[in-house]
């Protein structure tokens, strides 16, 4: 199978690696796979060692790529929640896979856990 159609200049692993590339990315999918929804501050404590800014970012660049829904109620002190997005939605297979893969191979290499 040719990895490039075409009608498309772009490799579709390129494509893919750019929409969740990033050191956190594909945690935060993760997360909302398992969990549906959760709020920033939520999110924060599942990764003690990210920055507010990093996650900000990281979450508006999903939120730009349509991976993550944003959800901002009207009412004080402002609550936001995140989601995945339809087209998020469809990466639960892969995700769910890149796990059961770490987890038959953690055993075997320790020293990456």
């Amino acid at each position: 199978m040719d990895t490039q159609d075409s009608n498309c200049s772009q490799c579709p692993v390129e494509y893919t690696v750019n929409m969740v590339g990033g050191k956190y990315k594909l945690l935060i999918l993760h997360k909302l796979s398992i969990f549906g929804v959760r709020r920033f501050n939520e999110l924060r404590k599942e990764f003690p060692n990210i920055t507010q800014r990093t996650l900000t970012r990281q979450l508006r660049e999903l939120e730009s790529d349509g991976l993550v829904n944003r959800l901002v109620y009207s009412e004080i002190p402002p609550k936001v929640e995140y989601s995945l997005s339809d087209t998020g939605k469809s990466l639960h297979s892969i995700l769910h896979h890149m796990e059961k893969w770490g987890l038959n191979h953690i055993e075997n290499n320790p020293k990456k856990s």
